[in-house]
């Protein structure tokens, strides 16, 4: 089961505001872990309990505490 979060417009507004690191994710992952990461929120659920669908949870996690970290403040809009 596929649970899609954003549409495509809105992925479209978003995406240039992630940083990919110099070793991934690879784009194709980017919104999968971006969407983890509001499903992580939207329902509440611990990290560990997330879906495989958005991949492994300590990835997209440890993607989100780069993303926080980021020059790219794309979590304070």
């Amino acid at each position: 089961m596929t649970r899609v979060q954003l549409t495509d417009l809105e992925w479209e507004f978003i995406e240039p505001y992630l940083p990919i690191g110099e070793y991934g994710p690879y784009p194709e992952r980017l919104r999968q872990q971006f969407e983890g990461v509001i499903w992580r929120f939207k329902t509440g659920g611990q990290w560990r309990e997330m879906p495989t669908e958005f991949g492994a949870w300590s990835t997209v996690h440890n993607r989100f505490r780069q993303w926080l970290g980021s020059s790219r403040p794309c979590w304070r809009a």
